[in-house]
């Protein structure tokens, strides 16, 4: 048979309450008590155990969690922070609920406060729409440790995005890359450096002028981004920042510039700037056109400055709009001294390694480009050389012997020829007039998808006036760390 023992009040022998009732209310201890089950013991209805007390105000904006608690976070009006508890305990625990499904959308941010999130000492972004998820906090190496989860983890996850004209694996890496206009489609990111992309964004280079002796033109700009923990182990151009971008989980529009055009034929006629390539908050500018020969016409400023016509135009700005690194350089002033012989040069345009130079016995050159190996399949680093280069300069036309450059190299003599810049992309100069007419007196035309300027254009007497070469259109590539 059982026994019953029905009191109201349990007390120690100082005379405080152990078990108290009062009305529909028991009390177990007194203040300052702590209440421990045995060893082996366990409990059932006594709060939470794994769980949390649902908070039943839905939370809309930065605010601090406390242990213990549930939120529902609706980031419908906007993305926003729960910050967990900056001096948590072995075993305290949060948890959150999208309300409205919006955590793609508008992300919600899981602040560390301090600590670390299973073992990252970096902030946790959600994009996953309708995902619930329970931390509890172990120890100071691992921090906060997802226990229960609905969609997602707060581990290390990856982005995951689609888009380009192509994609190329690299080991743990991919890279896209869009020769033309088209979207970055990003479904998912990750923590930290796994919610960062690293680019190149390389603009559309100018067109060369025309006339006795048309500029060269400017390459496109060139802006370069490159994190290790982003993007791994690569050799990036010496231009690069080392600011990655943070993305979310959206489209990104792609605008891939196209080249300036190049000067018609004619007595003197400036070439055309090219386009500016962009990629969210990264604008390249198109790069400036070559002047016009005969009328002291200056280069275009852009990405890289063109450079001036026959006689003494002056070259154009680069860097423009500024930004830093300078994504390109300056064009170079027309230089001559003997308006009918040789040294009769027009000035070449600049590009992303260094600006075009002037000279009063020799055609100009165009600025060089650099090179990346972000990509080192068909559109990066090759091997053999010569590599493949990006964002040089159109060589200056000139009065005095000499050829256009083969594009991605120097040309055959450059102590004479008016060459396209180094390491690529960069058109050459047209042929000149002396000592005897030549063939052909038009500019090259820059590299599709390196954004190098196109060469100026002379005259060919009796033949009449070449056309400017054509700058090449521009490129994007976007890489990140996919598993």
């Amino acid at each position: 048979m059982t026994s019953t023992i029905k009191v109201d009040n349990i007390q120690n022998q100082c005379g405080a309450n152990i078990i108290n009732e009062s009305s529909n209310t028991i009390t177990i201890g007194a203040s300052g008590d702590t209440v421990t089950l045995a060893s082996g013991a366990s409990q059932s209805g006594f709060g939470r155990s794994g769980s949390v007390n649902w908070q039943t105000t839905k939370k809309t904006a930065n605010f601090t969690a406390t242990s213990g608690e549930g939120y529902f976070c609706d980031t419908n009006g906007g993305a926003f922070t729960l910050t967990l508890p900056s001096s948590p305990s072995a075993g305290d625990i949060v948890a959150l609920k999208d309300y409205s499904g919006t955590f793609a959308t508008n992300n919600l941010t899981i602040g560390r406060g301090g600590s670390n999130l299973d073992g990252s000492a970096a902030d946790s972004v959600r994009i996953i729409d309708n995902e619930s998820l329970t931390l509890v906090y172990v120890d100071s190496t691992k921090g906060w440790i997802p226990v229960e989860e609905g969609t997602g983890f707060i581990g290390e996850q990856f982005v995951e995005a689609t888009g380009g004209n192509a994609i190329v694996t690299c080991g743990d890496f991919k890279v896209h890359v869009f020769t033309g206009p088209g979207t970055f489609n990003v479904t998912k990111v990750g923590n930290g450096d796994q919610a960062k992309v690293d680019y190149v964004v390389i603009a559309g280079g100018g067109g060369g002028g025309s006339g006795c002796s048309g500029g060269g033109a400017g390459a496109g700009g060139y802006r370069e981004s490159y994190t290790s923990g982003v993007s791994g182990s690569y050799t990036a151009s010496p231009l690069a920042s080392g600011t990655s971008l943070t993305i979310c989980a959206q489209g990104y529009p792609i605008t891939v510039g196209a080249g300036g055009g190049g000067a018609p034929s004619g007595a003197d006629n400036d070439g055309t700037k090219g386009s500016d390539s962009v990629f969210s908050s990264i604008t390249s500018g198109g790069g400036g056109f070559g002047g016009g020969g005969s009328c002291n016409s200056p280069g275009g400023p852009g990405g890289s400055g063109g450079g001036g016509g026959h006689g003494s135009g002056s070259g154009g700005s680069g860097n423009q709009p500024p930004v830093s690194p300078a994504q390109g350089k300056d064009g170079a002033p027309a230089n001559s001294p003997n308006k009918s012989g040789p040294g009769d040069s027009a000035g070449g345009g600049g590009g992303a390694g260094a600006a075009a130079t002037s000279n009063a016995s020799a055609p100009v050159q165009g600025g060089p480009g650099t090179t990346t190996q972000m990509v080192t399949a068909t559109y990066g680093v090759s091997t053999p050389t010569p590599a493949r280069g990006f964002a040089s300069g159109g060589g200056g036309a000139t009065r005095d012997r000499g050829d256009g450059a083969t594009p991605n190299q120097a040309g055959p003599n450059p102590n004479t020829a008016p060459n396209g810049g180094l390491q690529g992309g960069g058109g050459g100069g047209g042929f000149g007039p002396y000592p005897t007419p030549h063939a052909n007196a038009s500019g090259d035309d820059g590299a599709a998808n390196t954004g190098g300027g196109g060469g100026g254009a002379s005259r060919n007497t009796p033949s009449g006036y070449g056309e400017g070469g054509a700058g090449g259109s521009g490129i994007v590539m976007i890489r990140y760390k996919f598993q």
